[in-house]
């Protein structure tokens, strides 16, 4: 029962963490898009493939590799914060050297001096990737929280103020290097545990070996992701990058925050149990369930109330990312079965079938992509998400051999939740065309009205047409 109480409470304690530290960067990020512009996200947007890609290199997937490991010492972790550390150290350099380059193929000389502060943020990083791994491997989600919040708190502040202070973009870049050097300074100051100053090269293969492939799959997955930003960045404007990315960040927002509370705990907790394959196939299919039922009915609330959310929460000059926002969570109804799926390759140390998997997955979506940019950003949206949806499965279909899952099943199972969802969206979307429409209401009480009415109709249909996914559910928010 020690695991099971464990996983409860780092289920408390992640989502406490994820709920006050995501929502506080919301608000944060609501409060910058109402005082700056579009173009000053798109910026940011512009140079994120190069710290993306840089803070993967600087982990090298070995963080990863810790948590995974069923017992580490001293020298395990010693070794992969010299590792992390050297790393970062070497990839800074490099983006300092790249930066003119960057700013002159977008024809933005700013990003030169932008760039090279942002990828400080490798540094900063190195010094607590090691210590977020031991709180992660040993489920101690509470003190995370207790040391994550503060550093939240005071790089909101600072970019607040700057923001205030006509800092324009460099506000953003501010924020998160602030953010990221409180967390490694608290980190440092009063957790007694620090990582040994030691190097143990048989230890280091054995992480790196497993790490490296997450690492070049993360790469493969980061530039892709990114590839959206730099072809509407190259062939468009900063503004048109500012609206996809607003966009983006807000489709993924919740999605993210309740695929992160549980993802967080599952993983080590899948990774205890990946030798009992019916268990691992149970808590798996029990927590894709879950997770589905939720991630669905999330997405298609957003879709329905996309256009009064965004012109009263970032105002009216953001208008323009709602299409794109409404294309995106179609998407992001799929994407934790993707995140789910990866995980069971990641605990079965299956790194080499993960990089298999992300090499084809990447030369589908951009083919699609390439196809899609004569057509416009809308066409290059929709193939983001169309791609995205049948990753989902591609995913799924390598890892299902893993545990005894079929594709077919998992499809079965998760197109029957998904309905489920779209039923009440039905229902709400020609009750705000037919009546809500004829009624003058303000964004907030049209919002409310649709989801009141959508939770109305979706809770008796779970629990008249799944009772059993009803019971999970109960259960869940009881506990």
């Amino acid at each position: 029962m020690g695991l099971i109480n464990d996983a409860r409470s780092g289920v408390v304690w992640t989502f406490l963490q994820q709920f006050s530290v995501q929502v506080i960067n919301f608000v944060v990020q609501i409060v910058l898009a109402r005082i700056l512009m579009p173009s000053d996200f798109g910026l940011v947007a512009m140079i994120s493939i190069f710290v993306a890609v840089g803070q993967s290199l600087s982990d090298s997937g070995m963080s990863t590799s810790l948590v995974r490991n069923k017992s580490n010492g001293i020298r395990d972790y010693g070794t992969v914060f010299i590792t992390n550390l050297g790393i970062s150290l070497v990839i800074y350099l490099g983006v300092y050297v790249i930066a003119p380059t960057v700013a002159e193929f977008y024809e933005q000389p700013i990003l030169t001096d932008l760039l090279r502060l942002y990828g400080v943020v490798f540094v900063i990083s190195a010094f607590s990737a090691v210590q977020v791994a031991k709180f992660t491997k040993e489920l101690k989600f509470k003190i995370q929280f207790a040391y994550q919040l503060p550093s939240t708190i005071i790089g909101a502040v600072v970019g607040i103020v700057l923001a205030y202070n006509d800092f324009g973009v460099w506000s953003i870049v501010w924020l998160n290097i602030v953010q990221n050097l409180a967390f490694a300074v608290i980190l440092w100051t009063f957790y007694k545990w620090k990582p040994q100053l030691v190097f143990d090269r048989k230890i280091f293969a054995y992480h790196f070996d497993f790490g490296y492939k997450l690492t070049i799959s993360s790469l493969i997955n980061t530039v892709y992701l990114n590839l959206y930003r730099i072809i509407i960045g190259k062939q468009f404007s900063a503004t048109n990058v500012g609206y996809f990315t607003q966009a983006d960040s807000l489709r993924l927002f919740p999605i993210n925050q309740l695929s992160a509370v549980l993802n967080k705990v599952t993983f080590p907790l899948f990774a205890t149990i990946s030798d009992d394959q019916n268990k691992l196939r149970q808590a798996y299919v029990s927590a894709m369930r879950i997770v589905l039922s939720f991630s669905a009915a999330m997405m298609l609330i957003l879709i329905l109330i996309a256009e009064p959310i965004f012109a009263v929460v970032f105002g009216d000059k953001w208008l323009p990312s709602v299409p794109y926002f409404q294309i995106l969570c179609v998407a992001s109804v799929f994407l934790p079965i993707g995140t789910y799926n990866l995980n069971i390759l990641k605990v079965k140390g299956r790194s080499d079938l993960f990089l298999r998997v992300e090499i084809i997955k990447k030369f589908i979506g951009i083919s699609a992509l390439v196809i899609a940019i004569p057509f416009g950003i809308e066409a290059i949206v929709w193939s983001l998400c169309l791609t995205n949806v049948f990753f989902a499965y591609l995913n799924g279909f390598f890892s299902g051999k893993l545990i005894d899952y079929s594709l077919f099943d998992q499809i079965k199972s998760s197109f029957h939740i998904i309905g489920l969802a779209v039923v009440p969206a039905i229902i709400c979307y020609y009750f705000d065309v037919g009546t809500l429409n004829t009624i003058e209401l303000s964004g907030l009480s049209k919002a409310a009205t649709i989801i009141g009415l959508y939770v109305v109709i979706y809770l008796p249909l779970i629990y008249v047409l799944n009772k059993r996914l009803f019971k999970d559910i109960k259960l869940i928010l009881k506990r």
